[in-house]
């Protein structure tokens, strides 16, 4: 168990050191909108409600009554306290549910028509929601959502499951028209289009209404075919069909920064600094000023990762990237867009690197040099730091994105002490590359041996490490590092790369050269604007082909038989600058929370946390990011087999997380009575991801992905009946009976409308963004 004691969470939390970083340069209101999310937000989501129930037990279920979910529109009942939460028997709900003080709504959903172009539609699974204000009351303003990327049922070309496939698609119930199920033309630019972002303008009344969508003439869609006009010129395609929102537009982007410069002129696509579009959009942050930056993260299953040393693209990807002429090396980003005047082109900013991108956090104060902080979305990929060369002016003012062009990118090294030094990734920086051997050690030690072997990935060059070609990487591990390391030490970066450009193209492989930690899938960063303190969500601890977490910083494998041993399920981590600005060298880490059951060593009772937030109180918000393929214990497909969940097992043992059921929100209250429980607020339909949460005054504002992914439509199947074990929160073993619908209907199952303004409460599963706000008192 893994509650914090009142003098840890004082401790940890830094209550009494630097709370003076922010506060008193930048003013009580823009102290009040950062605290809130960088929204105009005049009142604090209300901490305080009846947690949510989940199937597995939790200590906050030991001391409170909750809320247990019965069916679907806030049905429900009561639970009273109980000293054993553990529950024999739990039926899944293909709902977003939250507490009976709160009531959930969809503001937007894939498909919806609320653009002035009555072709273009809201794109698919959405990510990161970002809002601008445009009046004082936050009642009125311009929302960002991200589209990350398609999957089944978007159409049947999104899966290689035949079967599934034959039994049908949400395409044309949606969009209103079909799709071929092989991926010609237009079925590739389709699922271009549904990539990318949505600016939409939403709207109430008064703080009692709910959020909706307003028609407005700034509405409007960035995706990855945005400005395919620029096509013409070299004879490739510049539309994907024939209606008006399939042919190519002006609306390239561009970029800014060392690779513009320096690569973009070398790129075989001969567009110089013109870009085609932004895809594979995850996470982001939104500035005072009132743009968004939209993180692109999966880039390298559309375009290639893969470059030369200078840069430029070691060959085109097959598929959508090579159809429509997109080089690698323009993706991979952060994209800044001013939500309010679409007269500004979209930025990929490259001075902040290329790799892939999870989100982005500000540390903020005038007369200082901006700090970000980013993550690198893979096992085995990095944290990052960005200092502006130049100094930030009034935070309103929005020529402050200059600062995005021009500054130093650095990469943390932590050391198995609690402390850690940022590396500037600069073509001067001498390498120092990772060795499998050591980064292995603690799982070698525990286990006599580690997953992947340890693998580092370095850049490959001709005439080093008997390799005969350069480009691309090659994989070091405990196999052959004895013969393979030493060419790579005592170097610089510039023995590398070409040209500064060429090494923030590069950017993991030039961190690993210089001996960045390889770390465990940094999915969010948040800073606290009160103390500065950088908080990071670690997700997943396990190895894969990109790369091995280093086992002395994070825990990469369950070391132990013992059945309640500490899982590796990611975790939250704090950094803590050690210069008054944030721009040193110097910082100190800490653990704040563990992944893993309750029951387990250490274990918070989550696994796998995303996206984070941080309230006015300074309260932590989380959300979880299981793999769709491991929910409830369940494979995908028309037929799911069970995983195995066994808690005698050592290992990557990743099947342990199906004991948490659907991915959930919680919220970690840092004082109070409840000071360092982990409290569920809610929990989202079948098979999907709940993301991007945002507070808009008394509106926390989230994107519901992916429900119904992989699996056939529908949760009215028969469902199915599985045991599932897990731990107690003594930490002993105990089987529960668990009802999973197979698929999902949501929001349809709730009565949300298709884009033709009709209800089938059987139609298909949609990414949707909603608003979760307290229900109005009852009147007496």
């Amino acid at each position: 168990m893994s509650q914090f004691s009142r003098r840890q969470l004082l401790v940890f939390f830094g209550a009494s050191a630097a709370a003076s970083a922010v506060g008193p340069n930048l003013g009580a209101p823009l102290v009040n909108n950062l605290l809130a999310g960088g929204n105009s937000a005049k009142a604090a989501f209300p901490p305080s409600f009846i947690p949510v129930r989940l199937p597995h037990p939790l200590p906050v279920y030991q001391s409170k009554t909750s809320f247990m979910p019965t069916g679907l529109n806030g049905s429900g009942r009561l639970m009273e306290a109980t000293q054993d939460p553990s529950l024999v028997s739990y039926t899944i709900i293909d709902d977003v549910v939250v507490p009976p003080e709160y009531d959930r709504y969809v503001i937007v959903a894939w498909g919806d028509r609320v653009f002035p172009n009555p072709s273009d539609y809201f794109g698919y699974n959405n990510d990161y929601t970002g809002f601008v204000p445009l009046d004082p009351s936050g009642n009125d303003g311009y929302l960002w959502v991200n589209h990350e990327y398609v999957s089944y049922p978007f159409s049947e070309f999104t899966t290689d499951d035949k079967v599934l496939a034959a039994s049908g698609s949400a395409f044309k119930a949606v969009i209103g028209y079909g799709l071929p199920s092989t991926a010609n033309l237009e079925v590739l630019g389709e699922a271009g289009y549904n990539m990318g972002g949505s600016v939409v303008r939403i709207q109430r009344q008064s703080d009692a209404d709910k959020f909706s969508v307003l028609k407005d003439a700034k509405n409007r869609r960035y995706h990855l075919l945005s400005g395919l006009a620029v096509n013409g010129a070299r004879g490739l395609p510049t539309a994907w069909g024939d209606r008006p929102h399939q042919k190519g537009d002006n609306q390239y982007l561009i970029g800014t920064g060392p690779a513009a410069s320096q690569v973009f002129s070398k790129s075989v696509d001969r567009l110089g600094n013109q870009i085609i579009g932004t895809a594979f959009n995850c996470s982001g942050g939104t500035t005072p000023w009132g743009t968004i930056l939209s993180a692109e993260e999966n880039f390298q299953e559309t375009v290639q990762e893969s470059v030369n040393p200078d840069g430029t693209q070691t060959a085109y990807l097959e598929g959508l990237g090579k159809e429509f002429g997109l080089v690698g090396e323009k993706y991979g980003w952060m994209v800044e867009v001013d939500l309010a005047n679409p007269k500004v082109r979209g930025k990929k900013h490259t001075a902040l690197g290329r790799f892939r991108h999870e989100n982005i956090a500000f540390r903020l104060k005038t007369g200082e040099p901006l700090v970000a902080y980013m993550g690198d979305d893979r096992r085995g990929g990095h944290t990052w730091k960005y200092v502006s060369s130049g100094k930030l002016g009034n935070l309103n003012d929005p020529t402050n994105s200059r600062l995005f062009e021009n500054g130093t990118l650095y990469v943390a090294q932590f050391d198995a002490n609690g402390t850690g030094k940022w590396l500037p990734l600069q073509l001067s920086a001498k390498t120092n590359p990772n060795v499998p051997s050591a980064i292995a050690s603690r799982e070698l030690i525990a286990l006599g041996k580690a997953q992947q072997n340890g693998r580092v990935r370095l850049p490959k060059r001709a005439g080093m490490a008997g390799e005969t070609e350069s480009g691309g990487s090659i994989a070091v591990d405990l196999t052959n590092e004895a013969q393979k390391l030493s060419a790579y030490r005592g170097k610089t970066l510039g023995n590398f790369y070409a040209s500064q450009g060429a090494v923030l193209v590069d950017a993991f492989l030039a961190a690993n050269l210089i001996g960045g930690t390889p770390s465990s899938r940094p999915e969010d960063l948040e800073v606290d604007p009160r103390s500065g303190e950088v908080f990071v969500a670690y997700t997943d601890h396990l190895a894969s082909g990109d790369g091995y977490p280093d086992s002395r910083v994070f825990q990469t494998a369950k070391t132990s038989e013992k059945v309640n041993a500490q899982q590796p399920s990611g975790g939250i981590y704090k950094l803590v600058e050690q210069s008054a600005n944030g721009t040193g060298s110097a910082f100190t880490w800490s653990k704040l929370l563990q992944g893993g059951e309750a029951g387990a060593e250490n274990g918070a009772g989550f696994a796998n946390v995303d996206n984070l937030l941080i309230d006015r109180q300074g309260d932590i918000w989380g959300v979880t990011d299981m793999s769709t393929g491991q929910h409830n214990g369940l494979t995908l497909g028309v037929q799911p087999t069970e995983r195995e969940i066994n808690h005698s097992k050592s290992g990557a043992t990743d099947t342990l997380v199906g004991v948490f059921g659907n991915n959930w929100v919680f919220h970690v209250p840092t004082s109070g009575a409840d000071a360092g429980e982990v409290i569920p607020f809610a929990y989202g339909p079948m098979r999907c991801e709940i993301t991007g949460p945002t507070f808009v005054g008394d509106t926390l504002i989230a994107a519901v992905q992916h429900p119904g992914e992989d699996v056939p439509i529908g949760a009215g199947q028969t469902p199915i009946q599985r045991k599932i074990e897990m731990l107690s929160l003594q930490g002993d073993l105990f089987t529960q009976n668990r009802t999973v619908p197979l698929g999902s209907n949501w929001p349809s199952n709730i009565g949300y409308p298709l884009p033709d303004g009709k209800q089938d409460l059987q139609g298909p599963p949609r990414p949707a963004v909603i608003g979760i706000q307290r229900k109005a008192p009852v009147s007496t």
